[in-house]
């Protein structure tokens, strides 16, 4: 196994967010009353308890680095995530980034940035 990091990401309900992962492709391996991890492929997430969690004032974040973003995005949007500038949850579509990558973004119930990058 390579050295590899996981985010750890709040949750204002555990159940909540493992059934709004799982409508993208993410199963639990993972899940107790202080903690739940969520994996799809080679991607993990962590989440841990945080009813209070404002979506509004979150700046919790992370990058999911995607060897198929269009395949991924297709997937959110299939899902019924909307492409909106406000709300939770929402999406951003991919676009080129001035540094030459693609970027797109997803935003998930409790106001975390997932940013889905072109590998």
């Amino acid at each position: 196994m390579s050295d590899h990091a996981n985010p750890n990401l709040p949750s204002s309900d555990l159940a909540r967010t493992s059934a709004f992962y799982a409508a993208l492709g993410f199963v639990e391996t993972w899940h107790d009353d202080g903690w739940l991890i969520l994996e799809r492929g080679e991607l993990r997430l962590e989440f841990f308890p945080w009813p209070d969690v404002d979506p509004l004032t979150s700046a919790f974040s992370c990058c999911l680095r995607l060897d198929d973003l269009d395949g991924f995005y297709a997937v959110c949007r299939g899902a019924g995530l909307p492409e909106a500038t406000t709300g939770h949850p929402r999406l951003h579509p991919p676009r080129v980034e001035d540094w030459g990558g693609r970027v797109g973004a997803l935003i998930d119930p409790d106001g975390t940035l997932l940013r889905l990058i072109q590998n």
